[in-house]
């Protein structure tokens, strides 16, 4: 049997953080047959979901298996402890148990592929100890771009300039970054944004082990170097410690949605080309009552063609389980899927975004501005409206408005609520052909899916990048 290079992955316990992990393996398996074993960590209130297991059976075998590792407990934390803080010690809890299985697939080099590398994703770093305590090289995997990786670079620094302030958006003037642009403390990742909360403080490790370079070989980041050049060549010219930084990107889901038939497809198919905004705020985007009310609204007075994902508001009004039959849609203003039968369609919950993005009437997308959905965006060359909700989302809308300007951004009034009239009149903006700053932000997207067809070519940036650290893991086997 041909013997080749062999990686474990540990991804974090969101499908948001699975999705690029999967679409990578596949890069590596497929295009530099490489083996690739995934231990998915889960708790027991979340194991595993049907979507996420669908998305794992979807890697290309033999070369791939999946190891569910044991669920851990939560029934000791307070039932308020926050989903960002679950996800992390889902990781930490699990530790012996990724111990045990790194141990067996050392000892077992002689029947299998030789294990190499450890890949972690940014919210698993404690299990690099682990690695290293078995003498296996390890890699994190930045699953967003390389802004939100210098700000993790440059955290401690943040952290003395802030030594006065509990909170970031405090913080009288901007932050300026290498190679990025400025951005306001309250732009900054979401998780950072208290400094006396546990989950800075956990952030702050991670920074820091980041920046020593401690059991850590390199860092692999889903991003381009035509849409950062300046942040990653910052990041390479800055030398991360002793750390090699990894542009591999854009990577984006290619499988898990393509074999089921669904009524938002057929609709696209009867709009003339590039007349839809599609709005959706990702896998677990949410907005208020008061704000679903103002987006309907503004999609209804802005007059043109819609597809717009909804969920259950994060609050409700008094009355509100009155409609509980209805949900999510009786949250919707009354008569509102009426007035606008035929020019919309509000889709409960989930769409294949992957497929709607790549559809030919798709022509916008207002979107929380999650990395995974923004380079979605990229690929299809679908212009964007700016509605960061939390993360690191405000930086990359940031990115989009200011840097490379494919997006369009509504304002919030000074209660932070974005009006109907607002939307109405960016919705206008990004799709009416007439408009010459939607024209504009459309022209350049169409230049950056050029850019990222060009990164992913035989010869482009991030096809070399992904080949140099193909070749590099390879190179351990005979080592």
């Amino acid at each position: 049997m041909k013997q080749t290079a062999h990686i474990a992955i540990l991804p974090g316990a969101a499908i948001s953080h699975l999705i690029p992990f999967v679409e990578l393996a596949r890069r590596l398996v497929l295009h530099h047959d490489l083996h690739v074993t995934f231990l998915i960590p889960s708790s027991n209130d979340h194991p595993p979901s049907d979507a996420a297991k669908s998305l794992l059976e979807s890697l290309p075998k033999p070369n791939t298996r999946t190891i569910f590792l044991p669920p851990v407990s939560f029934d000791d934390l307070p039932t308020a402890t926050a989903s960002t803080a679950k996800i992390a010690l889902t990781v930490s809890r699990s530790l012996p148990s990724i111990h045990h299985v790194l141990k067996l697939m050392l000892d077992s080099n002689t029947t299998t592929p030789p294990l190499v590398a450890f890949f972690a994703d940014s919210f698993a770093i404690d299990a690099l100890d682990v690695a290293k305590g078995l003498g296996i090289s390890s890699y994190v995997f930045f699953s967003v771009n390389a802004i939100s990786l210098s700000m993790f670079f440059h955290l401690p620094k943040i952290d003395e300039i802030a030594a006065s302030y509990d909170f970031l958006k405090d913080l009288p003037d901007p932050v300026q970054l290498p190679g990025c642009p400025p951005f306001h403390g309250g732009d900054l990742f979401s998780g950072v944004q208290d400094r006396r909360g546990v989950i800075y403080k956990k952030f702050l490790q991670f920074s820091k082990r980041l920046v020593s370079g401690e059991g850590i070989s390199g860092i692999v980041v889903n991003s381009f170097v035509d849409i950062e050049s300046e942040a990653i060549k910052a990041l390479q010219e800055e030398k991360t410690g002793k750390l090699t930084i990894y542009p591999v990107g854009p990577i984006v889901q290619t499988g898990g949605q393509h074999d089921e038939e669904w009524e938002c497809l057929t609709w696209l198919d009867k709009q003339p080309r590039g007349s839809v905004l599609y709005v959706s705020f990702g896998s677990g985007g949410t907005l208020s009552y008061d704000q679903m009310t103002e987006l309907a609204f503004g999609l209804e007075t802005s007059g043109q063609r819609f597809i717009c994902v909804v969920r259950k508001p994060n609050t409700q009004p008094p009355n509100a389980t009155c409609l509980s039959p209805l949900e999510p849609l009786g949250f919707l203003p009354n008569g509102f899927l009426e007035r606008t039968k035929g020019r919309g369609l509000v889709v409960p919950d989930w769409a294949p975004q992957v497929r709607v993005l790549g559809h030919g009437s798709t022509g916008g997308f207002l979107s929380h501005c999650g990395w995974s959905s923004t380079l979605e965006s990229f690929v299809n060359g679908v212009p964007l409206i700016a509605w960061p909700l939390f993360a690191e989302q405000k930086m990359n809308a940031v990115l989009l408005v200011e840097s490379l300007e494919v997006a369009l951004r509504p304002k919030a009034d000074e209660d932070g609520l974005i009006q109907r009239e607002e939307i109405a009149k960016v919705v206008k903006a990004l799709m009416d052909d007439s408009n010459e700053e939607g024209r504009m932000v459309r022209d350049r997207m169409k230049d950056l899916k050029d850019s990222a067809v060009k990164a992913l070519g035989e010869d482009g940036s991030s096809t070399r990048t992904l080949f140099e650290l193909a070749s590099t893991l390879k190179t351990m086997v005979a080592n």
